[in-house]
């Protein structure tokens, strides 16, 4: 894969980071590992357990990640190929598949979630050069090249893992993700590097993306991804 760098602020300065293409598919694999792992031992009452993120339960979460792996394999499938695949058909379909997830047993849920995210995996790693240049079109119809795959994933296993509530917090992420995390997220939300508050890189990636932190005295931001 093309390393391709993405530039901007970092948390809490002025100092800029760097993003490739190759740092985004080893998160991946570090995220779908991780999450994997916190859901491969939870029973069916554990998985009927809210996650951090209001009003869903650990079903609804794995059932989304799972969902995600093969969406995300329609734009890998949309690069190698050139045929049109979105990730989803429409809104109403991203919901449906969670909410078939969840009525799945927890064996069935693991399974999903592992065979989604091997086949993304694999199909990837078939993608030529040329084929990662290829233009593709986000669930938020953004077009970017698909060497922006990886990036979508590792933020859907890693940020994931934590909501899961299985003991996984920002802190335990790789810090040069967390870096780029809080980059991206700044631009979504268009916040620049003066407006982030003082406190360690976890807290604040975690502030930004509206999970639990530490911080004090800082605005409350609505849930991200």
């Amino acid at each position: 894969m093309e390393d391709v760098s993405t530039r901007g602020a970092s948390a809490g300065s002025a100092s800029a980071v760097r993003r490739t293409a190759a740092d985004a598919r080893r998160w991946m694999q570090q995220g779908t590992a991780l999450f994997v792992e916190a859901a491969d031992s939870l029973t069916e009452a554990e998985y009927d357990v809210a996650s951090l993120l209001p009003g869903w339960s650990r079903r609804h979460l794995v059932a989304h990640v799972a969902a995600n792996g093969d969406a995300l394999g329609n734009l890998v499938h949309w690069a190698a190929t050139g045929e049109v695949t979105p990730m989803y058909a429409s809104a109403e379909e991203r919901a449906a598949g969670i909410e078939r997830g969840v009525s799945m047993t927890a064996a069935e849920l693991t399974g999903w979630v592992r065979h989604s995210a091997d086949a993304l995996d694999k199909a990837m790693g078939s993608l030529t050069q040329r084929q990662w240049q290829a233009e593709v079109m986000t669930a938020q119809r953004r077009t970017v090249p698909a060497t922006e795959i990886p990036w979508l994933r590792s933020r859907e296993v890693l940020v994931h893992a934590v909501d899961l509530d299985r003991g996984v917090g920002f802190a335990d992420l790789p810090a040069s993700f967390l870096e780029a995390l809080v980059e991206d997220i700044c631009a979504k939300r268009g916040l620049g590097a003066s407006a982030l508050p003082a406190g360690p890189l976890a807290e604040v990636a975690a502030w930004l993306a509206g999970r639990p932190h530490t911080l004090v005295e800082v605005p409350e931001l609505g849930s991200w991804l």
